[in-house]
């Protein structure tokens, strides 16, 4: 087994300006997530988030503290949402096993001290993408699959946004410290995901983009609302996403991404909406 972490500084929305694609993508773009055998991990320091992806093969991956966290144990102050983008998954949790199918969720609290991620079908392998924060206080390992999640139905095929979000850990789901973690599914012919753009300042948010072809590409929109800047994403990269950063993308065909927040407060629907005429 091998585990990486990589370690992304925050930068200030005036430097940002001043960012090539280069630097842009070194500070904000996560490239490669799932590799047979490996654990993978980021940690920003927007607020401290760990973005991570796991894909274990013949033998189960053991989510370990790395140097970085200085803690005993990865959860030790953390808290962490699992969703699974391949197959069959195993997450046991202090030897307690818990079965995922694809796009099926698990909050994991503070306090496991041993979390260990298996495929039952080698030859078809989970990918466990997962997004952890800090947290305060213990709360027991919750599942939910992704039919039991919160849809909500927005936009329209005539402005090319419509989608389905659904809601896994979050005020009225999986109850966590800070952590909130869900999907959004694209329709086909539709596009754009949140236009007009917003931004909360009081948090940050991690994307994972997945169900792209190959060949088609998501422009992952932000920068501030008078100075936007993009990402050219492909299939199952993330993106780091500050405080500060206008939120919209588009895609080349549809696409799904997961979104995970945290920060400082744990309301869902604290955004501010940017006027079209702002944006620049």
């Amino acid at each position: 087994m091998k585990t990486e972490m990589d370690i992304r500084h925050a930068s200030h929305p005036e430097d940002v300006k001043r960012y090539d694609t280069q630097t842009l993508r070194k500070h904000f773009l996560i490239e490669s997530l799932f590799e047979p055998g490996h654990l993978h991990m980021t940690y920003t320091h927007y607020d401290r988030l760990v973005i991570g992806g796991a894909m274990p093969a013949e033998q189960p991956l053991v989510l370990e503290a790395p140097q970085t966290l200085k803690t005993e144990y990865f959860f030790e102050r953390r808290e962490a949402g699992f969703v699974n983008l391949g197959g069959p998954a195993v997450i046991a949790v202090d030897g307690e096993e818990h079965s995922l199918n694809r796009l099926d969720a698990l909050y994991v609290g503070k306090g496991a001290k041993k979390v260990t991620l298996a495929s039952p079908d080698p030859s078809d392998p989970a990918k466990l993408y997962f997004c952890s924060a800090n947290a305060h206080h213990t709360l027991p390992v919750s599942k939910m699959a992704i039919d039991k999640a919160n849809p909500n139905h927005l936009g329209s095929l005539e402005t090319s946004n419509e989608r389905t979000i659904y809601q896994f850990i979050h005020e009225g789901g999986l109850q966590s410290c800070q952590l909130m973690l869900g999907i959004t599914i694209l329709k086909p012919g539709s596009i754009w995901n949140t236009m007009p753009a917003h931004l909360h300042d009081r948090r940050m948010e991690a994307y994972l983009y997945f169900d792209l072809n190959p060949d088609a590409r998501v422009f992952h929109m932000m920068g501030l609302p008078e100075e936007s800047r993009h990402l050219v994403v492909a299939n199952e990269q993330a993106v780091i996403s500050p405080p500060w950063s206008i939120h919209s993308g588009a895609g080349t065909s549809n696409y799904s991404f997961i979104w995970a927040m945290a920060g400082e407060n744990y309301t869902f629907k604290d955004m501010d909406s940017v006027p079209m005429d702002t944006l620049k």
